[in-house]
């Protein structure tokens, strides 16, 4: 035992510890340091040894009165004076394991020794310490743990009002569900028909301007052909300057050809212009289809207010389904701190299994012993009913024998009496008899004496007879 595992405290501290958290009342008060070390006084030490087994095992204070033997006894009274040191010990034995105290004797608790007491104490004092230490965060891990519950649940309750919320809005009162039918219906016709004529519309002034564009781009695409040619021809004709002289004919017929030339992009540039000018036109035109789609627009704003009702409740169910997600968020946020804390909690149950198994253990040990004792103890009591039977039979027996002595003294009295009455009588008779005994002696005495005298002078005449003779 010399590599413990736990602290060995001062006297001082164990009493002060005692008197805080063990004792209470007038226990704690008229505990004293002289009481316990030096020269312990033993009730008090197995009174502390008692509160200890109270606070730690359970233990009643009628359980240290039971009769724990599993022999059977034929007078259990003589052991009632040791049984409760027996039973203390049995139980302080099962505790100090527990403790890392195995070396506990029955000579420590009817005559306990300082050192080992202080050992013992000490021993008992870090196990409740840690067993508060131990509850204490046990204690704390129960509370997270229901507070993340009690998060959970409410989490759930808001997301089961989102989901009724929102299943109130997607479902439609019977009342008003024919005139929604009628204008969804309504609106689906009016869409569908502003998209077709708009399509048409479209189509066809997609087909005019593609058309025009097409022009637009083959007379560009000439006027570029026919200005690149007028390019490459004055630098012909330069060339042809610097090294030529040309004659005057062919000067005034390559004028003559340019002037031609020239003409022929004047009238392209004309028919442009109209072509131009017709592409206006039909685009003058457009203001009218612009009335038109003008009223179109109205018809639209008159269903976009009916779309801005459902965009409206649109958005509530989006504002919802937003809140519902924030909400799933903050539950899977919750279950995963659930499933981390139910991790911490399987792990500190774990550890705490352990100390739960060796507690049932020792709660099933008691048990069986308790069990036993119960046994033990209904069979003292049959036994005892059946010795208290005997007795009272015994009893019976005797009063019966005490009344027969009594009736026999009281008849023994009575032949006394009886018996001295007559004796009385036969003194009395006695008494007469010896009188006339007396009597009739000195009568007989009288007439003896006189015979003999008589015989003597007949016996005194024959020898004076004789002698004469």
């Amino acid at each position: 035992m010399e590599t413990m595992t736990f602290p060995r405290y001062s006297p001082d501290d164990i009493i002060s510890y005692l008197r805080s958290h063990i004792l209470e009342g007038a226990e704690a008060r008229n505990l004293v340091k002289s009481d316990v070390f030096g020269n312990p006084k033993l009730e008090v030490l197995h009174m502390i040894y008692l509160r200890i087994l109270q606070k730690m095992c359970g233990i009643r204070v009628e359980h240290a009165y039971m009769m724990p033997l599993n022999v059977d006894i034929m007078y259990p009274q003589i052991h009632e004076g040791f049984l409760p040191v027996c039973n203390l010990y049995i139980h302080m034995e099962r505790l100090l394991p527990m403790c890392r105290i195995n070396d506990f004797q029955i000579a420590d608790v009817l005559s306990p020794k300082t050192k080992r007491t202080v050992r013992f104490l000490s021993g008992i004092l870090n196990f409740v310490n840690f067993s508060e230490f131990r509850r204490e965060a046990y204690l704390e891990l129960q509370q997270s743990y229901k507070l993340a519950m009690e998060k959970k649940q409410h989490l759930e309750a808001v997301n089961r009002e989102a989901t009724l919320k929102l299943e109130k809005l997607n479902t439609i009162p019977a009342e008003h569900e024919a005139e929604i039918k009628q204008l969804t219906e309504s609106i689906r016709e009016l869409e569908q028909q502003l998209r077709q004529d708009y399509r048409r519309k479209q189509t066809a002034l997609q087909e005019e301007t593609f058309q025009k564009k097409a022009d637009i781009a083959e007379r560009n695409q000439k006027l570029n052909e026919c200005k690149v040619s007028l390019a490459a021809l004055k630098e012909e004709q330069e060339q042809l300057k610097s090294k030529i002289v040309d004659s005057p004919e062919e000067w005034k017929n390559n004028n003559e050809m340019m002037k031609e030339k020239i003409k022929k992009l004047k009238k392209e540039k004309q028919e442009a212009t109209e072509e131009y000018e017709r592409y206006r036109d039909l685009v003058d035109v457009l203001p009218s289809c612009q009335a038109e789609l003008q009223l179109y627009q109205k018809k639209m704003e008159i269903q976009g207010e009916n779309v801005e009702r459902l965009a409206s409740v649109l958005s509530e169910i989006r504002n919802l389904e937003d809140q519902l997600e924030s909400s799933q968020v903050e539950l899977k946020k919750a279950n995963t701190d659930e499933m981390s804390l139910k991790r911490v909690v399987t792990a500190k149950r774990e550890k705490l299994a352990t100390a739960e198994i060796q507690l049932q253990k020792m709660h099933e040990d008691i048990e069986l012993h308790k069990c036993a004792v119960l046994e033990h103890f209904n069979k003292v009591q049959e036994k005892r009913g059946a010795v208290c039977d005997k007795v009272m039979a015994i009893r019976k027996e005797i009063k019966q024998k005490k009344d027969q002595i009594e009736q026999l003294k009281e008849d023994g009295e009575e032949k006394a009496k009886k018996a001295k009455e007559i004796h009385l009588i036969f003194k009395a008779v006695v008494d007469k008899c010896h009188e006339s005994l007396l009597k009739a002696v000195k009568a007989s005495a009288a007439s003896r004496a006189e015979k003999i005298d008589e015989i003597r002078e007949g016996l005194f005449s024959i020898q004076s007879s004789l002698n004469d003779s």
